[in-house]
């Protein structure tokens, strides 16, 4: 059966290019009502979010612009506001919105570190918090955040970035487990596409197989209702898609919980400690808390 998306209301931030430009196309297409949030201007001054929303009302679907930065709380309030004064509602929130200062990190200022946060963490925080206020009262809601691999794994110059996009990942860990009864899904996706951010970072092959519009369809399920996974991280490229999860080894437990511990012992037994086979993965932190269990009362 095909996903559609009729009566539902979606945001989209960052959506005047790029991937969030292909996310909120396709949710439009299949019927959704789309706040299309976005800061950015062509160079002939235009917005791009008025370019997008004009895009789909063309089409014959209804879409909206808004043009408030996601990095302050008065930002994110006015861009849900958006969405329930011109639609009446708000099913999806998709936080895509991003920038990059790019520097290595000994040479970074602080407000090419801060530039980065405010956007991808902060903003994160200050649209959802009064997107999950609206959809705790309605009892359903759909969220997705988004992080990357540069965070996941590393990539040079991009401490800034790659801290703030774990951040994101930390965020949704936690609210999943906030908002999991009222019916509202919550999941990071960690996509690569050559995009205007990204210009001139691929090289060009690489470039014209990691097409935005790529990563639409795993964002478009996870808004959908028939979408009932939480708390997952998933990577995408080029049409290839993947859950990616944070483990643990099976670990090695040295002493009885009573007596001390000594690097030494560390030292001889850092091999095992190291070993990731047999690795797990945890829902929350206080089951990793039960590894250390089988000691108690030796």
């Amino acid at each position: 059966m095909e996903i559609k998306f009729d009566n539902r209301v979606a945001i989209v931030t960052g959506a005047g290019a790029g991937i969030g430009r292909a996310y909120a196309l396709d949710l439009a297409r299949r019927g959704a009502m789309v706040v299309v949030n976005d800061m950015g201007k062509t160079p002939d001054g235009e917005w791009t979010a008025d370019q997008v929303a004009s895009q789909i009302c063309t089409n014959g679907g209804k879409a909206c612009a808004s043009h408030e930065s996601v990095a302050t709380m008065m930002g994110g309030k006015t861009i849900v506001e958006t969405a329930l004064d011109q639609f009446g509602g708000l099913d999806i929130l998709i936080n895509n919105a991003g920038i990059l200062r790019d520097k290595t990190f000994i040479k970074m200022t602080e407000q090419e570190w801060d530039e980065v946060m405010g956007v991808h963490l902060k903003g994160a925080f200050c649209v959802t918090q009064p997107a999950v206020k609206y959809m705790k009262e309605n009892l359903y809601g759909r969220i997705v955040f988004t992080a990357s691999s540069s965070g996941m794994y590393g990539n040079f110059g991009q401490s800034n970035y790659g801290a703030a996009k774990m951040g994101v990942i930390g965020l949704m860990n936690t609210l999943k487990l906030e908002v999991g009864k009222y019916n509202i899904r919550v999941n990071t996706v960690a996509p690569n596409a050559d995009t205007g951010m990204t210009r001139g970072v691929f090289p060009a092959e690489v470039a014209k197989r990691i097409q935005p519009q790529f990563n639409t369809p795993l964002v478009t399920y996870l808004c959908s209702r028939e979408n009932e996974v939480t708390g997952q991280v998933f990577t995408m490229s080029a049409g290839w898609f993947a859950r990616s999860a944070m483990v643990s080894g099976k670990g090695v437990c040295v002493g009885d919980a009573s007596r001390p511990i000594f690097a030494e012992e560390i030292k001889e037994r850092f091999e095992e400690i190291m070993t990731i086979d047999k690795a797990r993965e945890f829902e929350a932190c206080g089951d990793i808390y039960q590894l250390g269990r089988p000691l108690t009362g030796r």
